[in-house]
Order: C-alpha cells, then sequence, then structure tokens
C-alpha cells in the first residue's frame, strides 16, 4: 500500500518538476565521467545524473514509491552542473535538481534540528547581512582572543567531525570591521560597475572585497555599491528554498536597477552564476521576468572583466626574479554555468613570473559545493583527497581559486594533506594585487 508520504511527495514533484525538462534527457550517458559523485561511488548509475533524473521522472509517473534511499541520491548531488556542458542535449539538470528538491522540502516533516537550522541560515543568517556580520564578529572574537588557540591545544576541535575540524583550520583570520570608504571617481572613468559584494565575501572575505574594489579603481571604472543588495540567494535556492531565493531576486534587482551601471561585477562564482539565472527563477513573475533578464544580462564575473579592461598590459610590466608554479581549481558554477573557463587561466599566463600548470581535474568539483561539504562530509573528503592527490602531481606552489567557497575547501584540504609548509591557496583577486603591488 502506497503511504501518504509517497502520494504528497509524486503530486509535488508533479507540481514542480518540469516534465519537458526531464523528457529532454536522452539516457546517452556522455554526463556520466563529468559526473564526482558517480566516480567516487564506483561508478553507481542511483548516484549519476542520468540516474537521478530516472528517479525524478519515476517518482512524478508514480512509477516508484518515496522513501529514503531516493532522497538519499538526491541529497547526494553536489549540484556542481558538470553534466550541463557534457550534455548534447542540453538538459538544464541544475534547474531539474533545484525543483526537486524544492518539492521534497514542501512534503517532508523534517526533525527539529534541521527546521531549527533552516530557520536560521534561510530566515536570518543568509537573509539579513547585519546576522551574517554579528555571526563574523563572533567568530573573530574567538580568534583573537586566543580560544582558537587553546581549542586546538586541549583538541577541542577532535570533538568535531573531520570536515569542520578541516574548515575550522582553514578559516582565514577575520579582520576588524571597518567601514568602507567610498570608491572614488576616476577623473576619466571607462565603465560605470555595480559591485555585488555578497554574503562570505563582504565579511569573512572582506579583504578580497577591497582589493577587488582597487583592481577597479587601477582599471578606471566608476563603482557604486548599493546598500539595498543582499544575498544573491543561491544557499536558499540549491537547498529546496526557491520561494525565499525569489524573494532575495527580487530585492537585488529592485537594488541594482536604480545605478544603471554597464556591469554588475562579482568576484564569487557561485555567487555569479546564481545571479545570472534570476530570469529562470523568476520566469513566471510578471512584475520581475522582463526586468530579471535585464539584471542578467549585466553580470560579469571580476575575471572577465578585467582581461576586457586590459589588465594584461599592467601585467606586462611586472618584474619579479623568482618564479612561481601556479595552478588553477574552477569555480563549478562559474564554469558549468556563466561558463567563465578560460579568463582566469589567461590571467595567470599572462603574469610574467608565473610558471602556470593546468590541474588535470580543474573541471571536477572539489567537494565544497555550497554547504555541501558540511552536509556530506564522507563524500566531500573523498572528493577533496582525490582533488590533493592530482594537486600534488602538478607540483604547483599556488592554487587559484575564484569562490569563497572553494578558497576555504582548497585550504582544508592543503591542511589534510600535510602541504601547509609547501603550498597555499588564493583567491586569484588577492593574487593580481599582490603581484601588481
Amino acid at each position: 500500500m502506497v503511504s501518504v508520504e509517497a502520494n504528497r511527495m509524486r503530486e509535488a514533484f508533479i507540481e514542480r518538476v518540469d516534465e519537458e525538462k526531464l523528457l529532454d534527457c536522452m539516457r546517452c550517458g556522455f554526463c556520466l565521467p563529468s559526473c564526482p559523485t558517480y566516480i567516487q561511488t564506483g561508478n553507481n548509475e542511483v548516484h549519476s545524473p542520468r540516474g537521478r533524473i530516472a528517479i525524478m521522472k519515476a517518482v512524478r509517473d508514480g512509477f516508484v514509491d518515496w522513501d529514503s534511499s531516493l532522497e538519499e541520491s538526491i541529497n547526494l548531488c553536489l549540484g556542481c552542473r558538470a553534466c550541463e556542458p557534457a550534455c548534447p542535449a542540453g538538459v538544464e539538470y541544475g534547474h531539474l535538481l533545484e525543483q526537486s528538491r524544492d518539492a521534497i522540502q514542501s512534503v517532508k516533516n523534517p526533525s527539529l534540528k534541521e527546521k531549527v537550522s533552516r530557520k536560521l541560515a534561510f530566515d536570518h543568517l543568509f537573509k539579513d547581512q547585519s546576522k551574517m556580520v554579528g555571526a563574523t564578529k563572533l567568530v573573530r572574537a574567538y580568534q583573537a582572543s586566543g580560544l582558537q588557540k587553546v581549542a586546538r591545544k586541549i583538541g577541542f576541535m577532535n570533538l568535531f567531525p573531520p570536515m569542520m575540524k578541516e574548515m575550522e583550520k582553514a578559516l582565514p583570520k577575520i579582520p576588524k570591521s571597518v567601514k568602507r570608504e567610498i570608491p572614488v571617481i576616476p577623473p576619466k572613468s571607462v565603465v560605470k560597475v555595480a559591485f555585488f559584494t555578497g554574503c562570505l565575501m563582504d565579511t569573512v572575505f572582506r579583504q578580497t572585497n577591497d582589493r577587488t574594489i582597487q583592481l577597479l579603481q587601477l582599471l578606471g571604472c566608476e563603482i557604486v555599491i548599493p546598500e539595498e543588495q543582499v544575498c544573491c540567494g543561491a544557499l536558499h535556492g540549491h537547498s529546496g528554498e526557491l520561494e525565499k531565493a525569489k524573494v532575495n531576486a527580487r530585492r537585488n534587482i529592485n537594488a541594482f536597477e536604480q545605478i544603471e551601471a554597464d556591469y554588475i561585477v562579482n568576484n564569487a562564482g557561485g555567487c555569479g552564476a546564481f545571479l545570472y539565472e534570476y530570469g529562470h527563477l523568476l520566469a513566471d513573475d510578471v512584475e520581475y521576468s522582463e526586468r530579471a533578464k535585464t539584471f542578467d544580462s549585466k553580470i560579469i564575473d571580476i575575471s572577465s572583466l578585467i582581461l576586457e579592461l586590459g589588465i594584461v598590459q599592467k601585467l606586462a610590466e611586472i618584474q619579479k626574479d623568482h618564479v612561481e608554479l601556479v595552478t588553477y581549481q574552477d569555480s563549478c558554477h562559474l564554469r558549468n554555468v556563466n561558463r567563465v573557463v578560460s579568463e582566469p587561466r589567461e590571467l595567470l599566463k599572462a603574469i610574467p613570473h608565473v610558471d602556470y600548470v593546468e590541474l588535470p581535474t580543474a573541471g571536477l568539483c572539489c567537494g565544497s559545493a555550497g554547504i555541501y561539504n558540511l552536509l556530506n562530509q564522507k563524500m566531500a573528503l573523498k572528493i577533496l583527497d582525490s582533488k590533493m592527490d592530482d594537486v600534488k602531481g602538478t607540483n604547483a606552489s599556488v592554487i587559484i581559486t575564484t569562490n569563497p567557497g572553494c578558497l576555504l575547501q582548497m585550504r582544508a584540504g592543503i591542511h589534510r594533506a600535510g602541504l601547509s609548509e609547501k603550498v597555499r591557496s588564493e583567491h586569484i583577486v588577492d593574487y593580481l594585487i599582490e603581484v601588481l603591488s
């Protein structure tokens, strides 16, 4: 007998998961070599893109009854979307995954712990930037007071799961919060850009944001930073909270469309990809659908913009004696959604004292995937350990990234692999400012 929950889940999939998009999948298998969970589970079809699409369709059509094993398959997906560039049929897997998780959350009865966690994360921390600032201040107090050193010395962190322990080591030193000065308008500004500052980037990685402004001003940009902007909504959208993601999207469109900038620039691959798809997210919103498309058309990643503005000429003037062996780990969404692949590499190759070496698996996810590394720690660590084996093979001393989650993950991997004395990881903006200084 079919359970009440199974019937409700089927109804939710019928209501929220696009059947036409499901039918686009031809089951050809071109996606399989690009899927980290398929590889790490020993080629288990249940944990492949086409396997998950088959599950989505079977639930929607009533061929299988919903149970925990099906939810595990959906949840174990990184959402890296590496399957999309590999797909000859153009299956919109990322959208199907978001719709499926949204359907699941609309039906399931979460535990008290999950309810509280989701409430804190999606209704407070990633909705109100002042809450994010407050949380960051607590981390800073933990670091500055000496509690961090004591916790490590007495082995307190050993009480936590391995991934959380590694992430604690990877956290950068949080600087004291200082009010940002209004960017100076260059006498001969080249373009007018609106800067999307992000949540983590404007708190934990505030220095990188300040350096992004510095880099843009160096290239003659007039920079405007809308105070009303909020979290992009990516974590909401990827976690089955699409309605809450739409709320944030509307608020950001309202904030940025007043500026009439040439570009809306960001320095976080995950944020940039979600911002770029506001048109899809709000496609059924009569008031915002066209406004969202206009917003999307202005989104640009920092690496693409500074290349366009001629930074290569400035890099060519650098004179340094030492040579660094540098590699690059792609941000999955920057690569697979925004399709920004060559630009970061071009920047690194343009630095005279850099010897660039390609990471063979740069296009495969590092295991960060938003908060995936906290929710699916076992799989995240398997993926990370495999990634670090590849990093060792490059002999690189610097790993460049373009996303805060990737940066923390790679730094955790460096600690975990015992490479702290030999290898460091940097955001591309920080690295460029360092070499230009």
